[in-house]
This record gives structure tokens, sequence and C-alpha cells, in this order.
């Protein structure tokens, strides 16, 4: 049934904030999964930044971040799922493709903590 009331979230700030950053740990554990050597690391400073600037970010800016933070999950979780499948069948994934999927990671992974970190 279609209602034209407006639905409000009734869940807490800190549960919002406690799911985002769970969802962006999850794929900087997955970045170390896929990484496979490369030199720079994960962004393991990334939850205390957004920690600390989590409270002062706006509503809208913290909805941003977390639809972005879902999308990102997303996508990670496909790139890295077609790697692991080459590995099942008993191909090592290309080398370029791991590192390409990692960048787009990191680089991701930068630009959401933007959101709340500007």
């Amino acid at each position: 049934m279609l209602s034209l009331v407006p639905q409000y979230d009734l869940e807490p700030r800190p549960q919002a904030y406690a799911e985002a950053v769970s969802r962006l740990a999850s794929v900087r554990h997955a970045l170390r999964l896929v990484d496979g050597g490369f030199a720079e690391g994960p962004l393991d400073d990334l939850d205390g930044n957004i920690a600390a600037a989590w409270p002062n970010a706006s509503d809208a800016k913290q909805r941003h971040f977390d639809r972005q933070s879902e999308r990102l999950v997303a996508t990670a979780a496909a790139g890295i799922e077609a790697l692991l499948g080459e590995r099942n069948e008993g191909r090592e994934p290309h080398r370029e493709a791991s590192r390409t999927l990692v960048d787009q990671i990191r680089s991701e992974l930068r630009e959401i903590a933007g959101i709340v970190l500007a």
C-alpha cells in the first residue's frame, strides 16, 4: 500500500555510525586479502579519523556516507568474488587486474572518508 506519510527511522545515530564504519572495515579486510603484498597499506587510520569527525558531520553527510559505503561494499565484493573465482578454477588471477581492484578500492575508501572528513 502506498503511504504518503513520511516514515522516520527511529535508529539512534551511533548505531548508524557503527554500521557504516563496520562496512568500511570489512572492505579494508577484503583489501588485505586481495592486496598480495603491494607496498601501500589499506588506510588503517581511517576509523579513528571518521570517529572523530562523525559527531560534527551533518545528517546529510552521514546519510551520503552510508549510501556510498553500501555501494563500495557491493562493488568490492563483486570484484573480489571474480578474483577468487579465478583462483577456484585453478587459475591465478591476473596481477594487473588485482592491482587495479586494490587501487580502485583505496581510491573509493579515501573518497568516502572525505564525505565526513571534509
